[in-house]
């Protein structure tokens, strides 16, 4: 059975930021909060991942490549908060919770739910961004062809 192109592009999003963070934390930097917005590069590439496998297929309309890329990285998104929830819990819950609100964009004492609420609209705010930002660029190439 072979996998949806979304399912597997999300799951890339999910390794790649897991990894990534992962391996923040091991080196020291994980509160970093610059270093914390590279996770912008593993969607883009599973986004842009999904686009390309669809012109290969030959699926270039506009709103099916933007559906299928806004799937993909809201996958990603979802898989992500779900990774967190459950490492938070493994660190210690909202404790855990707590120290990461200090060096991010949070104030007060966050519970893990509050937390990931919060992720979540901001995810789906940047898998839009980044949606319309690739069938941008992607609609000038193929319409350029």
């Amino acid at each position: 059975m072979k996998l949806p192109k979304e399912l597997v592009n999300g799951s890339i999003i999910f390794i790649g930021i897991t990894a990534y963070f992962l391996l923040m934390v091991i080196l020291g930097y994980g509160n970093s909060f610059y270093l914390r917005l590279v996770n912008i590069f593993f969607v883009f590439y599973g986004v842009n991942r999904t686009i390309q496998m669809n012109v290969k297929e030959g699926q270039t309309d506009f709103v099916s490549n933007a559906v299928s890329t806004m799937v993909t990285s809201l996958i990603g998104v979802f898989l992500s908060i779900i990774g967190l929830v459950i490492y938070s819990y493994m660190q210690g819950g909202d404790d855990y919770v707590q120290s990461l609100s200090e060096t991010f964009l949070f104030g007060g004492n966050p519970s893990i739910f509050i937390y990931s609420v919060s992720l979540l609209f901001e995810g789906i705010a940047s898998s839009v961004i980044v949606t319309m930002l690739l069938m941008l660029y992607w609609n000038n190439r193929l319409t350029a062809d």
